[in-house]
């Protein structure tokens, strides 16, 4: 009876990591990510003068910035280490909530 409760508790492990890894995140999580880029991009995205704002850019643009930040290939201050602390996935859905935002 254990080894079918582990092998029950590994498969719905697993099922579980598979769907989270495909699975569109909730709005309000993304806009809660999003919500730590405002110290330099400003609120939304919309960013004081000095600083990139990200609201309306282009979300492929963000997306390759952000994963050449995260991969070392382009040089940053700052942006290469609080790359690393996204996923792809949760890059892609923070690109996303900023293209959509009004300029």
């Amino acid at each position: 009876m254990k080894k079918f409760f582990l092998l029950f508790a590994a498969v719905l492990l697993a099922h579980t990591a598979a769907n989270a890894q495909t699975e569109t995140p909730d709005p309000l999580q993304v806009r809660s990510w999003a919500a730590g880029c405002a110290n330099c991009h400003g609120t939304n995205g919309r960013a004081e003068p000095g600083n990139e704002s990200l609201a309306g850019a282009n979300k492929d643009d963000m997306v390759k910035k952000m994963l050449d930040f995260k991969a070392g290939r382009k040089p940053a201050t700052i942006m290469h280490q609080l790359s690393k602390g996204y996923s792809d996935a949760q890059i892609i859905a923070i690109a996303g909530y900023f293209a959509a935002q009004k300029k």
